[in-house]
């Protein structure tokens, strides 16, 4: 096998090897793989997903957000700069097609500058959220676009972090965002959405909240404004490395100990969420931007003080949200059953439009990360009252003679809207039945000789094994009415 290795001059793993070779030596001898940080999901998981995705999208429906779609790849202007230092090094770069080392020299690969080197070898890269696509869709987009603009969101984005629990490279995203509106009543119906998809899934949760302004104002008191990233950077790692490996963080940054010393009140600040508000509004008393975010949060817990909510709600001053394009109130909803991280969070980003030269277009939203949510209703075994078959009636093949006498029932069961097939071949019964029972099937119709003749069917029920024989004009009464539903609204 031939491996040419065009990065020896750079410290990305990136080989590229002769395809002839490659297949002569390796497709027969190993099996295939799927790359680290990425998952195949079965027949049985796929039905899991969607009941997931549909939970989500009939909220999102309810609260009258419309649907929109982006490309998998952006240009790589669209998405760096927005994420952070941190988020650009985690983005998946796509080579430009062709030679795409022609406009390089050696001593282009000698000087080892690997960021410009990947800008003039790489145009575009993999989308590594909904947010910032959905920003340039605006732009792009702002003469069709009727504000507020509502719109919903349900795609995969790519992240080239260390694959660990709970955390993929390619994982799916549902999005809800209103932009062109400064109002807080838009963040108050993001909880309730929040609120209403865990409540169906029936997961226990609780929604943090913070506000960005508010940490900017504990910036300017510890006389370190300027040092906003880096603070909300390590603040946002608290749940995972505790105050002291924090402080510890900012110290290696630069952060003189007199700011860390004047940050510790903030991080262990503690009482109700009025007992908290008020303890900040004396210690921020003279940050105009601090006092701001008070205020927005004082308002928002105001009105969610006012509603019924099934989840907890609390004000954390340790939550960041490490992405750059925060600008107000930041959410994150964490299991309170199962350890693994949040599944869901947002915040308000007052300007992210500007960077593509549309100013002063305020917009808020969430993110629901669908495969954690995944996990944890799997662990807590939520999807246990789930059917376990797409198929829902099988038709037993008996051959030619009668493969239409069951076509017939067929297009009746269809035209009911049951989900249901007619087994291709003229197989023994036996292993019929087996693949009925494999693929838990509950019901199966016998429709052979007999049954022609006396223009019936027989239903055996998987369950119980038991048979019974109805008309041909009356067999659908068995399905709507003697039935019982499952949780989704089927047989």
């Amino acid at each position: 096998m031939v491996v040419v290795n065009y990065f020896h001059y750079f410290r990305f793993p990136v080989t590229f090897i002769l395809l002839s070779d490659y297949l002569a030596n390796n497709i027969m001898t190993s099996k295939p793989t799927i790359p680290k940080g990425t998952r195949d999901f079965s027949t049985a998981e796929m039905l899991k997903r969607e009941y997931i995705f549909e939970n989500i999208k009939q909220v999102f429906r309810l609260y009258s957000f419309q649907p929109i779609e982006t490309p998998a790849m952006e240009n790589l202007s669209t998405l760096l700069g927005k994420y952070g230092e941190e988020g650009d090094k985690l983005l998946f770069r796509i080579l430009n097609s062709g030679d795409f080392l022609s406009s390089l020299n050696d001593d282009d690969l000698l000087k080892r500058e690997y960021g410009k080197l990947s800008s003039r070898i790489c145009e575009k890269g993999l989308r590594y959220d909904l947010t910032v696509p959905f920003a340039r869709y605006v732009v792009q987009h702002r003469d069709e676009i009727v504000f507020p603009f509502k719109r919903y969101q349900m795609q995969p984005v790519w992240r080239a972090d260390r694959p660990q629990k709970g955390r993929y490279r390619e994982f799916f995203q549902c999005d809800v965002d209103v932009i062109g509106s400064d109002s807080l009543l838009n963040e108050y119906e993001l909880i309730k959405i929040i609120d209403e998809i865990f409540k169906k899934l029936g997961i226990s949760t609780v929604i943090k909240i913070n506000n960005r302004k508010v940490l900017a104002g504990i910036a300017e008191y510890i006389g370190e404004a300027d040092r906003i990233i880096d603070i909300t950077v390590a603040i946002d790692k608290i749940d995972k490395i505790g105050i002291g490996s924090v402080n510890s963080e900012l110290s290696s940054k630069g952060l003189p100990d007199k700011a860390i010393s004047g940050l510790q009140p903030f991080l262990e600040l503690n009482g109700s969420t009025s007992e908290k508000l008020a303890k900040l509004g004396k210690l921020l008393s003279e940050s105009e931007t601090g006092m701001k975010g008070i205020t927005e949060l004082g308002t928002l817990f105001g009105y969610i003080e006012n509603t019924s909510l099934k989840c907890d709600v609390e004000l954390d001053l340790t939550l960041a949200r490490g992405l750059n394009y925060y600008t107000g109130a930041i959410i994150e909803v964490k299991s309170k059953d199962v350890p693994i991280g949040s599944i869901c969070g947002g915040g308000r980003y007052d300007n992210l439009t500007g960077v593509f030269g549309m100013e002063g277009v305020s917009g808020v939203g969430i993110s629901f990360g669908a495969d954690r949510i995944y996990d944890v209703m799997n662990q807590l075994n939520l999807f246990d009252d789930l059917k376990g078959s797409a198929t829902e009636v099988l038709i037993a093949n008996f051959g030619e003679i009668e493969t239409d006498y069951a076509l017939k029932i067929l297009d009746q069961l269809h035209g009911l809207n049951i989900k249901s097939e007619l087994y291709p071949d003229p197989a023994k019964l036996k292993k019929q039945f087996s693949y009925a029972d494999a693929k838990k099937i509950p019901f199966i119709i016998i429709a052979g000789e007999d049954e022609i003749l006396k223009n019936s069917v027989t239903i055996k029920t998987m369950s119980t094994g038991e048979q019974k024989n109805l008309p041909l004009d009356e067999f659908s009464t068995f399905f709507l009415s003697d039935t019982p539903k499952s949780p989704n609204g089927n047989i």
